[in-house]
């Protein structure tokens, strides 16, 4: 399990994420693991009692220009999408699209952003991601709590 090792949670930071401005930018594809998705990213700030702002996006190719729009006005973003291999090169284009132009966009703002883009070669790899009931791991959650203990690291 590719989540074995992660770090430990926003607990012992409660006192410090005051404040914080947060934007979920999140992709419409692919509904019911998105929703999950969000639902992690959701239930990590609560339980930071953090306030979000979310934003929608039609696909993941398009979080880059959102994150460089949002950038300015937040302290963290998280990036939300997925993407499942098909039989032509589309796959291999948006996901490098989408992966560096958010590196780039976090590089040149100062802005932490939080990856939640799943790449998956099917539906059933991005289900076991999607922080659903039976899933075995929770991005949306993880890439929420990346983004802020980045902040919090460089404030």
């Amino acid at each position: 399990m590719s989540g074995h090792g992660a770090p430990q949670g926003l607990a012992e930071h409660l006192t410090t994420t005051a404040g914080l401005r947060v934007a979920v930018v999140a992709a419409q594809w692919h509904e019911r693991i998105m929703n999950g998705l969000l639902d992690g990213a959701r239930r990590a700030a609560a339980e930071a009692e953090i306030e979000i702002t979310e934003f929608r996006v039609p696909g993941t190719f398009e979080l880059p220009v959102a994150a460089a729009r949002l950038a300015p006005r937040f302290d963290a973003i998280v990036a939300l999408g997925v993407v499942i291999r098909g039989g032509t090169p589309h796959f291999d284009y948006v996901c490098s699209g989408a992966t560096h132009g958010l590196v780039e966009v976090s590089v040149r703002t100062g802005t932490p952003i939080g990856f939640g883009v799943l790449t998956c070669d099917n539906e059933e790899q991005a289900l076991d991601r999607a922080g659903l009931d039976g899933s075995g791991e929770d991005k949306g959650y993880e890439a929420f709590q990346a983004a802020v203990l980045t902040e919090l690291t460089l404030r």
